[in-house]
């Protein structure tokens, strides 16, 4: 499956190019839910709450759209584009995964694109003491998104039917609008900032981390 980063100025319809990447071991997908159990806290940023508001979320109810059914209709697809491979690939992180790349949970093509279409599939990296040296998260096989415009680009690029060559793909200012930034004074410091809160006596986020 071709992953992307859902990170367009206004959502569209893509069809992807280029190979799945690939690393020396074989990670799996956790799913936004598995990202959740750290990424939902305040204290982090709320990369969650971020998402569930965002476009990237809403890609498989774009695909049900009029507007939607009409460029289905256009293009000549035999099923509706919220059932066609041609759309899901790039709408549904879900679309096309095995049971054997997912670690425990389902993905579900509803929740559109997730975390992991652009920063990788998480198991061997979402463990708090990886993903809080970025080095280690990175090693582990975490994607640089914020400077590797090929992550958007399997997606967003001339073959998605509502693509505008005269806009072409803004990378920068795409990455502006789906922003969700770790805090600059908790980044890489989330642990030890825990660990003082406690030792303060200071309430601190349910701090459970899925296996």
């Amino acid at each position: 499956m071709s992953l992307l980063l859902r990170a367009a100025l206004s959502i569209g319809f893509v069809f992807v190019v280029g190979a799945p990447r690939a690393f020396a071991a074989e990670p799996q997908y956790v799913g936004a839910a598995g990202c959740k159990s750290c990424h939902k806290k305040d204290l982090i940023g709320n990369q969650y709450g971020e998402w569930l508001k965002g476009d990237h979320h809403k890609a498989l109810d774009t695909l049900k759209s009029q507007k939607a059914l009409d460029i289905a209709k256009q293009k000549g697809l035999t099923k509706p584009p919220s059932e066609s491979d041609d759309c899901l690939q790039c709408h549904a992180t879900s679309h096309g995964l095995t049971p054997a790349q997912i670690k425990k949970k389902p993905l579900v093509a509803s929740d559109g694109i997730q975390c992991e279409s652009c920063h990788g599939p998480g198991s061997l990296y979402k463990k708090k003491t990886t993903m809080s040296d970025e080095d280690k998260a990175k090693a582990a096989g975490l994607w640089d998104t914020g400077k590797d415009q090929k992550i958007c680009t399997e997606c967003h690029n001339s073959k998605s039917p509502t693509w505008d060559a005269a806009k072409g793909f803004d990378y920068e200012a795409a990455k502006k609008k789906i922003a969700h930034p770790i805090p600059k004074d908790v980044k890489g410091k989330y642990l030890q900032i825990v660990k003082e809160k406690k030792a303060r006596g200071e309430a601190v986020e349910d701090d459970e981390e899925e296996e």
